[in-house]
């Protein structure tokens, strides 16, 4: 990665912050900060990380090798500064970047089951102990799907093998790294006809690690022009599946409103235009609605002003707001939890107690069993030295 380009992108100055970052061109290797370079190196809770966002390089090169197919380089430096974002751009251009190594893994069964595996073991060594991750089951297969993403041909992995298989790299993850994962399958605006059979393998699925249904994708698709999505959703809420939906990062406030009201959003996946609104948002505080923030993330995508010390978290901050901070796509930002956590305590003016506020936030409106809710919840207070149903 061009270490000066990523520094201006997002305004280092903190010699720990640049020390992080210089440290080493390799993706994951964030992860494996020091103590002391961590502003908070106790147990977190994150509810939105991608998980076809969140792959390590060396695996792409890894399927791609295996499987014979080309790419445009050979090593994890050189692939890596293809694939990443490294000034703020759009939302476009971040969702481009996919097509970059989308169709090395899909459709390939040993590396969907990597994939989920390997990202178990980047939140742990995060100190993530409850992770949500979500994807398209339908993006990752090759059959029973229409049209077959990725310009793949037609081969025989569905998107029901899909989830099952991610489901098993994530068991296998929780075993082996003694964290809890779970994860969110996501319905896409663009494509209405895939949402009915979304929900349904949520239904299916429900009690073998998959918590809720999403909506992703271009916001400027409304359920007027894709009736489909609401469909699913009122489906959905009628069957208890847990639902959130991405709204209000690029879209307007209308965009959060209408997940909301007519989708029955029960988390928000961004939602910084909702301040946009101070009806909405000041409804939304009074709900205790969840924001599921990605500091760095909304940088890069241009989702947000480029001035850190002006985004709309920091407001979240203020007025108690229950929210959460989360990566988003690492792979694509090049990035992990504690450069967000950093970047919140540095700029925005972020403390520990509001490190620990936000994450029991989080844990409360995760989509867990109420049972398995409670012993997050008892995990989180204890290693914060903390006694159980504090204030916040």
């Amino acid at each position: 990665m061009h270490i000066t380009a990523w520094r201006a992108a997002i305004g280092f100055c903190s010699p720990v912050l640049r020390s992080l970052c210089t440290s080493t061109l390799k993706l994951r290797t964030m992860a494996e900060f020091s103590p002391e370079q961590m502003v908070f190196n106790k147990p977190k809770v994150e509810l939105h990380v991608h998980l076809d966002g969140a792959i390590r390089v060396q695996t792409i090169l890894d399927v791609a090798k295996r499987r014979g197919i080309p790419m445009p380089a050979n090593t994890v430096e050189e692939m890596t500064q293809i694939i990443i974002l490294e000034k703020p751009s759009t939302l476009t251009e971040c969702l481009d970047k996919f097509a970059e190594y989308m169709h090395v893994i899909a459709g390939d069964r040993e590396a969907i089951k990597r994939i989920a595996y390997e990202l178990v073991e980047d939140k742990a060594k995060e100190g993530v102990i409850y992770v949500e991750t979500r994807y398209s089951p339908h993006f990752l297969a090759n059959t029973k799907v229409d049209p077959i993403p990725w310009n793949q041909k037609e081969g025989d992995l569905s998107p029901d093998e899909v989830v099952h298989l991610v489901n098993e790299g994530l068991r296998e993850g929780e075993r082996a790294f003694n964290i809890k994962a779970r994860s969110i399958l996501c319905c896409m605006r663009h494509k209405p006809n895939w949402s009915m059979d979304v929900v349904d393998l949520c239904e299916k699925y429900r009690h073998e690690g998959v918590v809720a249904v999403d909506l992703a994708g271009d916001e400027s698709l409304s359920c007027e022009t894709c009736p489909g999505h609401r469909s699913a959703f009122e489906e959905a809420a009628r069957r208890g599946i847990h639902r959130t939906v991405h709204a209000g990062e690029v879209g307007p406030p209308s965009v959060v409103k209408e997940a909301v009201e007519v989708l029955k959003a029960e988390r928000i996946g961004h939602g910084y235009n909702t301040l946009k609104d101070q009806a909405l948002y000041k409804k939304l505080l009074a709900q205790n609605m969840h924001f599921e923030t990605c500091p760095v993330s909304s940088k890069l995508t241009g989702a947000c002003n480029a001035d850190f010390t002006k985004h709309p978290v920091i407001t979240l901050m203020k007025d108690k707001a229950n929210y959460s901070l989360n990566t988003d796509d690492p792979l694509i930002f090049n990035s992990n939890i504690h450069l967000d956590y950093n970047i919140a305590h540095k700029y925005m003016g972020f403390t520990e107690e509001e490190f620990k506020r936000l994450n029991i936030n989080a844990a409360r409106s995760c989509f867990l069993p109420e049972n398995e809710k409670k012993e997050l919840l008892h995990r989180l207070y204890e290693a914060y030295g903390m006694i159980q149903n504090a204030s916040f």
